[in-house]
């Protein structure tokens, strides 16, 4: 996980920072879209900055972050990570830009015949998160890792909440359901436009789903 960063000059610096910098950048698809969204606002998008309320603050936003999930494994590749300040408390926030993208395998699809490895990082993501494991079949993976990411750094930066926001540029909200299914699983209900939280340990995390405006999908 790289620790030194420098600025953006615009959109363009993100497509170097994907997994796969070509076939990822594509007009109307979430990463180039979140991209020119973000470098647009010069602080917080107006609909993230609805979420935290209207003293909230954009302290720092890195494209595409690492995190590490304490394993040999994949790291978590966050689209954007950003230290928000809201209310005077500071929240590490992992956003995760969707169009009508999926939240990639769910659990019974990724967890099929399971290495001792998956079953140990599974493990960990379900202590992590306060829930039994294994997690119910149809929720999709990403979502376990995505709130870790943002837990983990919140320990890392010593911040005082943590923040999973979904960034969605779908006219059709594509996929809130499987978003909602799990929060269901956490006690929450979810809503468009509005934050749910739930104390983990000594933080409040918070979960959000934020309408794009939608002419970044032509950008």
């Amino acid at each position: 996980m790289r620790k030194i960063y420098v600025p953006t000059s615009g959109p363009q610096c993100w497509q170097a920072l994907l997994a796969d910098p070509i076939t990822h950048w594509r007009t109307g698809y979430s990463a180039r879209t979140l991209a020119h969204c973000w470098e647009a606002a010069e602080g917080l998008p107006p609909e993230i900055a609805a979420l935290f309320g209207p003293d909230s603050e954009l302290l720092i936003a890195i494209p595409e972050h690492r995190v590490s999930l304490r394993d040999n494994g994949r790291e978590s590749q966050t689209d954007v990570f950003a230290l928000v300040k809201s209310r005077n408390r500071t929240v590490a926030v992992a956003i995760e830009g969707k169009v009508n993208e999926s939240f990639g395998p769910t659990i019974q699809d990724w967890y099929v015949e399971p290495s001792p490895r998956k079953q140990q990082r599974l493990e960990f993501l379900c202590d992590l998160i306060g829930i039994k494991c294994p997690p119910p079949d149809h929720l999709h993976y990403q979502l376990f890792h995505r709130t870790a990411s943002a837990l983990l750094e919140a320990e890392r930066f010593k911040t005082d909440d943590a923040a999973v926001i979904v960034h969605s540029f779908s006219p059709e909200n594509k996929w809130f359901d499987a978003y909602a299914a799990f929060l269901g699983l956490l006690g929450l209900s979810a809503a468009p436009g509005q934050l749910t939280s739930k104390q983990l340990l000594e933080r409040t995390i918070y979960f959000g789903w934020a309408e794009g405006d939608p002419r970044f999908l032509l950008a």
